[in-house]
Protein backbone atom coordinates (compact mmCIF):
# COMPACT_ATOMS: atom_id res chain seq x y z
CA UNK A 1 0.00 0.00 0.00
CA UNK A 2 1.62 3.72 -0.70
CA UNK A 3 2.54 5.54 1.94
CA UNK A 4 0.90 9.40 2.17
CA UNK A 5 3.05 12.12 0.71
CA UNK A 6 3.20 13.45 4.85
CA UNK A 7 4.06 9.92 6.60
CA UNK A 8 7.74 10.22 5.47
CA UNK A 9 8.71 13.87 7.02
CA UNK A 10 7.02 12.41 9.93
CA UNK A 11 8.52 9.26 10.07
CA UNK A 12 12.29 10.98 9.09
CA UNK A 13 11.74 13.51 12.01
CA UNK A 14 11.00 10.24 14.66
CA UNK A 15 14.38 8.66 13.15
CA UNK A 16 15.94 11.49 13.90
CA UNK A 17 14.34 11.94 17.62
CA UNK A 18 15.58 8.55 18.26
CA UNK A 19 18.56 7.79 16.34
CA UNK A 20 22.03 8.89 17.17
CA UNK A 21 23.08 9.76 13.40
CA UNK A 22 23.16 13.59 13.81
CA UNK A 23 26.18 14.44 16.85
CA UNK A 24 25.28 16.03 19.75
CA UNK A 25 26.22 19.82 20.42
CA UNK A 26 29.53 20.70 22.28
CA UNK A 27 28.96 23.46 25.01
CA UNK A 28 30.87 25.83 22.27
CA UNK A 29 28.45 25.31 20.15
CA UNK A 30 25.77 27.17 22.02
CA UNK A 31 26.94 30.29 20.95
CA UNK A 32 27.88 28.84 17.82
CA UNK A 33 25.88 30.38 14.61
CA UNK A 34 24.16 27.27 13.45
CA UNK A 35 22.69 27.11 17.14
CA UNK A 36 19.28 27.92 16.00
CA UNK A 37 19.21 25.07 13.64
CA UNK A 38 19.86 22.63 16.27
CA UNK A 39 17.37 24.05 18.36
CA UNK A 40 14.91 23.82 15.27
CA UNK A 41 15.82 20.06 14.86
CA UNK A 42 15.02 19.53 18.18
CA UNK A 43 11.86 20.61 18.04
CA UNK A 44 10.96 19.40 14.89
CA UNK A 45 11.76 15.83 16.14
CA UNK A 46 9.63 16.06 19.23
CA UNK A 47 7.17 17.35 17.28
CA UNK A 48 7.09 14.40 15.08
CA UNK A 49 7.40 11.84 18.38
CA UNK A 50 4.15 13.61 19.66
CA UNK A 51 2.43 12.99 16.32
CA UNK A 52 3.69 9.44 16.33
CA UNK A 53 2.66 8.53 19.93
CA UNK A 54 -0.78 10.52 19.25
CA UNK A 55 -1.06 8.26 16.03
CA UNK A 56 -0.08 5.08 18.11
CA UNK A 57 -3.17 6.18 20.22
CA UNK A 58 -6.07 6.14 17.78
CA UNK A 59 -4.97 3.03 16.42
CA UNK A 60 -5.41 1.58 20.10
CA UNK A 61 -8.82 2.66 20.83
CA UNK A 62 -9.57 -0.03 22.63
CA UNK A 63 -6.26 1.10 24.62
CA UNK A 64 -7.38 4.77 24.68
CA UNK A 65 -10.86 4.42 25.16
CA UNK A 66 -10.71 1.63 27.62
CA UNK A 67 -10.01 4.68 30.24
CA UNK A 68 -12.64 6.76 29.31
CA UNK A 69 -15.07 4.21 29.44
CA UNK A 70 -13.68 2.83 33.05
CA UNK A 71 -14.00 6.60 34.06
CA UNK A 72 -17.75 7.16 32.70
CA UNK A 73 -18.61 3.91 34.57
CA UNK A 74 -17.14 4.50 37.96
CA UNK A 75 -18.58 7.60 38.18
CA UNK A 76 -22.15 6.74 37.48
CA UNK A 77 -22.23 3.63 39.72
CA UNK A 78 -22.21 5.97 42.57
CA UNK A 79 -25.57 8.00 41.37
CA UNK A 80 -27.41 4.50 40.99
CA UNK A 81 -26.26 3.38 44.51
CA UNK A 82 -26.96 6.29 46.14
CA UNK A 83 -30.55 6.85 44.93
CA UNK A 84 -32.01 10.14 44.80
CA UNK A 85 -30.39 11.90 47.94
CA UNK A 86 -29.29 14.75 45.85
CA UNK A 87 -27.62 16.87 49.31
CA UNK A 88 -25.47 13.04 49.64
CA UNK A 89 -24.37 13.18 46.28
CA UNK A 90 -23.39 16.92 45.90
CA UNK A 91 -21.21 16.16 48.81
CA UNK A 92 -19.61 13.33 47.53
CA UNK A 93 -19.52 14.29 43.64
CA UNK A 94 -15.98 15.88 44.07
CA UNK A 95 -13.89 13.13 45.66
CA UNK A 96 -15.76 10.20 43.63
CA UNK A 97 -15.27 11.69 40.30
CA UNK A 98 -11.34 12.64 40.80
CA UNK A 99 -10.96 9.14 42.44
CA UNK A 100 -12.04 7.66 39.10
CA UNK A 101 -10.23 10.33 37.22
CA UNK A 102 -6.74 9.23 39.04
CA UNK A 103 -7.43 5.08 38.74
CA UNK A 104 -8.40 6.02 35.32
CA UNK A 105 -5.48 8.16 34.29
CA UNK A 106 -3.45 4.95 35.14
CA UNK A 107 -4.51 2.29 33.31
CA UNK A 108 -2.68 3.01 29.86
CA UNK A 109 0.69 4.10 32.01
CA UNK A 110 1.98 1.27 32.11
CA UNK A 111 2.60 1.04 28.14
CA UNK A 112 3.97 4.55 28.23
CA UNK A 113 7.16 3.18 28.08
CA UNK A 114 6.81 -0.98 28.08
CA UNK A 115 6.16 -0.61 24.04
CA UNK A 116 9.29 1.26 23.04
CA UNK A 117 11.52 -0.73 25.61
CA UNK A 118 10.16 -3.77 24.45
CA UNK A 119 11.10 -2.92 20.46
CA UNK A 120 14.37 -1.36 21.47
CA UNK A 121 13.54 2.23 20.86
CA UNK A 122 13.71 3.42 24.15
CA UNK A 123 17.34 2.52 23.49
CA UNK A 124 17.94 4.39 20.85
CA UNK A 125 15.97 7.42 22.23
CA UNK A 126 19.00 7.28 24.88
CA UNK A 127 21.72 7.67 22.24
CA UNK A 128 19.97 10.30 20.68
CA UNK A 129 20.79 13.99 20.72
CA UNK A 130 17.89 14.91 21.78
CA UNK A 131 17.58 15.37 25.36
CA UNK A 132 15.80 12.38 27.10
CA UNK A 133 14.14 14.85 29.23
CA UNK A 134 12.24 16.13 26.65
CA UNK A 135 11.51 13.14 24.57
CA UNK A 136 9.63 12.08 28.53
CA UNK A 137 7.73 15.29 28.27
CA UNK A 138 6.74 14.79 24.94
CA UNK A 139 5.63 11.26 25.28
CA UNK A 140 3.80 11.78 28.49
CA UNK A 141 2.20 14.96 27.02
CA UNK A 142 0.90 12.80 24.36
CA UNK A 143 -0.39 10.15 27.06
CA UNK A 144 -2.64 12.77 28.48
CA UNK A 145 -3.56 13.92 25.28
CA UNK A 146 -5.05 10.90 24.30
CA UNK A 147 -6.18 10.21 27.58
CA UNK A 148 -6.46 13.23 30.40
CA UNK A 149 -7.97 15.11 28.38
CA UNK A 150 -10.98 13.46 27.41
CA UNK A 151 -11.88 13.01 31.35
CA UNK A 152 -11.77 16.60 31.66
CA UNK A 153 -13.99 16.87 28.36
CA UNK A 154 -16.39 14.70 29.83
CA UNK A 155 -16.14 15.72 33.37
CA UNK A 156 -18.90 17.89 33.14
CA UNK A 157 -21.47 16.13 32.03
CA UNK A 158 -20.94 13.16 34.52
CA UNK A 159 -21.35 16.31 37.11
CA UNK A 160 -24.75 16.45 35.81
CA UNK A 161 -25.68 12.94 37.54
CA UNK A 162 -24.59 14.45 40.95
CA UNK A 163 -26.81 17.69 40.88
CA UNK A 164 -24.18 19.38 40.82
CA UNK A 165 -24.32 23.42 39.38
CA UNK A 166 -23.18 25.12 36.67
CA UNK A 167 -20.58 26.95 38.64
CA UNK A 168 -19.24 23.65 40.96
CA UNK A 169 -19.33 21.41 37.36
CA UNK A 170 -16.66 24.30 35.89
CA UNK A 171 -14.32 24.04 38.86
CA UNK A 172 -14.68 21.05 38.97
CA UNK A 173 -13.33 20.59 34.63
CA UNK A 174 -10.51 23.38 35.71
CA UNK A 175 -9.32 21.24 38.52
CA UNK A 176 -9.11 18.22 36.18
CA UNK A 177 -7.40 20.43 33.81
CA UNK A 178 -4.45 21.35 36.37
CA UNK A 179 -4.78 17.92 38.17
CA UNK A 180 -4.75 15.43 35.22
CA UNK A 181 -1.52 16.61 33.88
CA UNK A 182 0.03 16.45 37.35
CA UNK A 183 -1.04 12.75 37.82
CA UNK A 184 0.06 11.86 33.98
CA UNK A 185 4.01 13.33 34.98
CA UNK A 186 3.87 11.02 38.17
CA UNK A 187 2.45 8.34 36.54
CA UNK A 188 6.02 8.84 34.28
CA UNK A 189 8.06 8.46 36.86
CA UNK A 190 6.58 5.34 37.84
CA UNK A 191 6.78 3.78 34.66
CA UNK A 192 9.99 4.24 33.93
CA UNK A 193 11.17 2.98 37.31
CA UNK A 194 9.13 -0.01 36.59
CA UNK A 195 9.85 -0.57 33.04
CA UNK A 196 10.94 -4.07 31.78
CA UNK A 197 9.28 -5.47 35.21
CA UNK A 198 7.42 -8.95 36.32
CA UNK A 199 4.16 -7.23 37.91
CA UNK A 200 5.01 -3.39 36.66
CA UNK A 201 1.35 -2.21 36.89
CA UNK A 202 0.95 -3.62 40.59
CA UNK A 203 3.92 -1.62 41.53
CA UNK A 204 3.03 1.51 39.59
CA UNK A 205 -0.09 2.38 41.38
CA UNK A 206 1.93 1.24 44.71
CA UNK A 207 4.17 4.32 43.23
CA UNK A 208 2.01 6.66 42.23
CA UNK A 209 -0.71 6.67 44.58
CA UNK A 210 0.96 8.22 47.52
CA UNK A 211 2.09 11.18 45.31
CA UNK A 212 -0.91 11.54 44.16
CA UNK A 213 -2.54 12.01 46.82
CA UNK A 214 -2.23 16.30 47.17
CA UNK A 215 -3.47 16.26 43.88
CA UNK A 216 -6.77 14.67 44.72
CA UNK A 217 -6.51 16.72 47.83
CA UNK A 218 -6.48 20.04 46.07
CA UNK A 219 -8.64 19.15 43.29
CA UNK A 220 -11.40 18.02 45.14
CA UNK A 221 -11.09 20.25 47.84
CA UNK A 222 -11.37 23.27 44.98
CA UNK A 223 -14.89 22.08 44.01
CA UNK A 224 -16.13 21.78 47.95
CA UNK A 225 -14.71 25.07 48.33
CA UNK A 226 -17.30 26.86 45.22
CA UNK A 227 -19.64 24.81 46.75
CA UNK A 228 -19.46 26.41 50.21
CA UNK A 229 -19.04 30.01 48.61
CA UNK A 230 -14.97 30.09 49.49
CA UNK A 231 -12.12 31.03 47.72
CA UNK A 232 -10.86 29.03 45.09
CA UNK A 233 -7.52 31.04 44.17
CA UNK A 234 -5.55 29.16 46.93
CA UNK A 235 -6.75 25.06 45.69
CA UNK A 236 -6.05 26.41 41.99
CA UNK A 237 -2.62 28.42 42.99
CA UNK A 238 -1.33 24.82 44.47
CA UNK A 239 -2.44 22.71 41.68
CA UNK A 240 -0.78 25.33 39.58
CA UNK A 241 2.25 24.94 41.13
CA UNK A 242 2.59 21.34 41.59
CA UNK A 243 2.17 21.15 37.35
CA UNK A 244 4.86 23.72 37.24
CA UNK A 245 6.88 21.63 39.45
CA UNK A 246 6.32 18.69 37.71
CA UNK A 247 6.67 20.15 34.22
CA UNK A 248 10.50 21.14 35.43
CA UNK A 249 11.50 17.84 37.71
CA UNK A 250 9.27 14.71 36.38
CA UNK A 251 11.11 14.25 32.95
CA UNK A 252 14.24 14.74 34.88
CA UNK A 253 13.25 11.57 36.94
CA UNK A 254 11.77 9.55 34.36
CA UNK A 255 14.77 10.06 32.11
CA UNK A 256 17.55 9.38 35.41
CA UNK A 257 15.00 6.13 36.43
CA UNK A 258 15.38 4.73 32.61
CA UNK A 259 19.10 5.68 32.17
CA UNK A 260 19.15 3.18 35.14
CA UNK A 261 16.75 0.83 33.81
CA UNK A 262 18.49 0.47 30.87
CA UNK A 263 22.43 0.31 32.13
Amino acid sequence: MPRSPSAAPADALAHTAVSGDTPAASPHDRWAPGCGESDARIGAALLAVLRRDLRIALRRRADTGSALVFFVIVVSLFPLGVGPQFELLRRMAPGVVWVAALLASMLALGRLFADDHADGTLEQMLLSPTPLALLVLTKTAAHWLASGLLLVLISPLLALQFDLGMQAALVLMLSLLLGTPVLSLLGAIGAALTVGLRGAGVLLSLLVLPLASPVLIFGAGAVEASMAGLGLAAHFSLLGAMLLVGLVLAPLAAAAALRIALE
